[in-house]
């Protein structure tokens, strides 16, 4: 990874048992074949991830499992934003002693109607406890869920603190001029997109990359887009890609995201048991798993399987 993040970030699922306990080994393997399909790198235990819904402890035997498992920790940007913020500092003190030095980190996000000086106190917090000059934060903005904003100032005032600290800014708002907004105030940080279709113009305005959901079955045309957005003899090939994220994308929508994504993934391997979800999710029902089958065999999604 250079100084400055760049590329196409995947938001991986977590695969479970039968128990839901987290199966390392096929995360380990699903992490392998999205650098295969052209990942620049792996944000394990993001939204997508299901987090949220995980313990401290079993995010930790995560991470070691998969760094375990040979993938390079410079690959890797893990969550390790919680409410509780001593759970913050053990999550990234954990990850940098794995030699994971990038993270993703959410605001602590239970509070709400927060001023920005509460968002930068605790950031400083976080980042004057773990005290590891390693350390390189992207911040995660995704106030549809979190209803917390990384607002500019939050953004301007650890910059001032911490400038080789924060890295970037995954923006999940899903408001693109909010994406080219941050791009264009702030050259020196990785601005990323949260969505997969947004990622192509958002490289086209100084954007970084993107960190996304649907990047786990659409990465080999994400890097597609990456690495042609800008040169005039890949356009048809840039387009052609760009026309099967939006697919793939309104796919993953079709019923709620992340079941869906987790169903998506086990189609690709032909695999059932990815549907498996963590509570409160609810997996796809066989008359949803069918539907989705017939919404990606068709053509125009470009799906690929195996």
């Amino acid at each position: 990874m250079s100084d400055k993040l760049r590329g196409v970030f995947s938001a991986a699922a977590t695969p479970v048992h039968e128990d839901l306990t987290a199966d390392h080994a096929k995360l380990a393997a699903h992490c392998k074949q999205l650098l295969s399909d052209g990942c620049h790198g792996i944000a394990l235990l993001g939204s997508t991830g299901e987090a949220n819904s995980f313990s401290v402890g079993e995010r930790l035997a995560i991470l070691e499992a998969v760094v375990g498992a040979g993938v390079a920790p410079a690959c890797l940007l893990p969550g390790t934003g919680m409410c509780a913020l001593p759970d913050t500092i053990a999550l990234t003190r954990h990850a940098l002693s794995l030699g994971v030095t990038h993270v993703v980190m959410l605001p602590p996000f239970y509070y709400k109607k927060l001023p920005d000086q509460a968002l930068i106190d605790s950031y400083s917090y976080v980042f004057d406890q773990v005290a590891d000059s390693r350390l390189k934060v992207i911040l995660y903005h995704i106030p549809p869920i979190a209803q917390i904003a990384i607002t500019e100032g939050v953004i301007e005032g650890l910059l001032k603190r911490y400038p080789n600290t924060v890295a970037g800014v995954k923006d999940s708002s899903g408001e693109f001029e909010h994406m080219k907004g941050l791009a264009t105030n702030f050259p020196q940080l990785s601005i990323l997109a949260g969505a997969d279709p947004l990622m192509k113009s958002l490289l086209e305005n100084g954007g970084a990359g993107c960190i996304t959901a649907t990047s786990n079955v659409a990465a080999r045309y994400l890097r597609t887009v990456f690495d042609g957005f800008a040169d005039p003899t890949a356009a048809a090939r840039v387009e052609a890609a760009q026309a099967c994220i939006v697919a793939q994308r309104n796919i993953s929508n079709h019923f709620t995201q992340i079941p869906t994504i987790k169903a998506m993934v086990g189609y690709r391997y032909g695999d059932a048991s990815w549907g498996r979800v963590r509570h409160p999710f609810i997996a796809l029902t066989e008359a949803q798993r069918v539907e989705l089958g017939k919404l990606l065999d068709d053509p125009a999604a470009g799906f690929a399987r195996g």
